[in-house]
């Protein structure tokens, strides 16, 4: 297993004792991905947000060395679901795009960030495995 660095975000490893993302088997295993800006802060407007959490979902991926093109499987977390599914489902479109990836959307009462309205989690492959294949 090898951790993988977000840069920017080293505080909020340390704080809360959890990797941003995980190499295994093959696999980057990415944890719970919201719009908290380094400040710990996020936007009111649930459109900013969700846009913002996918921006935050890239930013992880780079830092592996992968794009939301490798993601195999993504869980997204949601205060009050419906209110804000077509926001969010919008968001989501201008960023994943076919094949698609399995998902699952989760319906929950609060996430750790004081305002935050959705939490992505996602499993990608390791574009590092496919290179040391091709070697």
């Amino acid at each position: 297993m090898d951790r993988v660095l977000v840069p920017g975000l080293e505080a909020f490893e340390w704080e809360w004792h959890f990797s941003h993302a995980v190499r295994s088997q093959g696999f980057l295993f990415l944890s719970g991905v919201t719009a908290t800006g380094e400040d710990g802060t996020v936007a009111v407007d649930p459109a900013e947000q969700f846009e913002q959490t996918f921006l935050h979902l890239r930013m992880y991926l780079e830092a592996a060395g992968a794009t939301v093109d490798d993601i195999v499987e993504m869980t997204s977390y949601h205060v009050d679901l419906r209110t804000h599914l077509a926001e969010f489902t919008a968001a989501k479109d201008r960023h994943i795009v076919h094949p698609y990836p399995a998902w699952s959307a989760i319906g929950v009462s609060q996430l750790i960030s004081e305002g935050a309205l959705v939490e992505i989690r996602a499993i990608a492959r390791d574009p590092r495995r496919d290179e040391d294949r091709s070697a």
